[in-house]
């Protein structure tokens, strides 16, 4: 632990100009007297540290005790600072440690490079969360990221959408962390699979080693396995009338949003929209939501549909 906690150090003092016992005490979570002696500690093991004093004094460092890294370029350097969702981490099993991953790269960067590197560390922070996150069922992840790594083949009982769960021994390949949900990547009777891991419900990793297809990449694969996902979705079309003053709100998030074709607005203040759903049901869920504000224009089968729907709500209501 005091091996690491002199890294860290050493760490804090290549990347500020000064820093006091106060600040390393609370950042490291140890006394002021314990840095003290991991000072003392560092200078005698040849450490370039030294104490200015004063009302703006602290710990520094040589600046010519640096690691030079500027065989990097800005761009592969602000790659690196644009770290993974803590959660992601967490879900791993990885613990960043008490000294961001990011301050030991900084450390070893000339102080030209420092400045910028940090400037986009502070002010671009990337999160892959959504606005409401739902709770995703991880108790396998631990086992099945074991087998991808160990290369183990694994019996994984597995549940479909219609709740039907199957057992299958399958080859793990990887793990892939979209948004808030991961998924295995898996090699079962030959053909790649993709399985969501809140859906395992059993997971059991065999003494049986397998050997990693040659030919197999985890980032083209799970990018050409989206492309088709989405190739293959269905879509239910439907042309409409909106009151333009209904846009903002259809806008506020593009899901449903096909085209707006702006030049068709008649005087009553109509807008031509064209939605694409996944299916006839959900269209009419969506389009009763918006009362009188909305009129189908296409198909005009969906017209009916959604005239017997609202009498269904109105004699809901007049029942009681």
């Amino acid at each position: 632990m005091r091996a690491e906690r002199l890294l860290n150090i050493m760490f804090l003092l290549q990347n500020r100009d000064i820093v006091t016992t106060e600040r390393l005490a609370d950042e490291l979570n140890v006394s002021r007297r314990t840095i003290l002696r991991d000072m003392d500690a560092l200078s005698l093991a040849g450490i370039p540290v030294y104490a200015l004093r004063g009302k703006h004094g602290g710990w520094t460092i040589l600046e010519s005790f640096k690691t030079n890294l500027s065989y990097l370029k800005p761009e592969e350097i602000h790659a690196l600072i644009a770290s993974p969702s803590d959660k992601v981490l967490k879900d791993l099993g990885i613990n960043k440690g008490t000294i961001d991953i990011r301050e030991k790269l900084l450390s070893s960067l000339p102080e030209s490079d420092t400045v910028k590197t940090r400037i986009f560390w502070e002010r671009i922070y990337i999160d892959t969360g959504t606005w409401r996150e739902s709770r995703e069922d991880t108790t396998y992840l631990e086992i099945v990221q074991q087998a991808v790594l160990e290369n183990r083949k694994s019996t994984i009982v597995y549940k479909k959408l219609n709740d039907q769960e199957s057992e299958r021994t399958v080859e793990p390949l990887g793990l892939v962390a979209k948004s808030n949900k991961w998924y295995l990547i898996a090699k079962h009777e030959n053909h790649f699979r993709n399985y969501r891991v809140s859906r395992i419900v059993s997971a059991t990793i065999l003494d049986e080693a397998f050997k990693r297809p040659t030919n197999f990449h985890l980032i083209n694969y799970w990018e050409e396995s989206k492309t088709d996902f989405i190739r293959r979705l269905p879509e239910y079309v439907v042309g409409v009338e909106v009151k333009s003053t209904m846009i903002p709100r259809m806008t506020f998030t593009s899901k449903f949003i096909h085209s707006i074709d702006t030049k068709q607005i008649s005087k009553e203040g109509w807008t031509h929209v064209s939605l694409t759903f996944n299916d006839k049901q959900e269209a009419i869920e969506y389009i009763l939501g918006f009362g009188n504000q909305i009129r189908v224009i296409t198909p005009e089968n969906l017209i009916e549909e959604l005239l017997d729907s609202a009498q269904a709500v109105i004699r809901l209501y007049e029942s009681f």
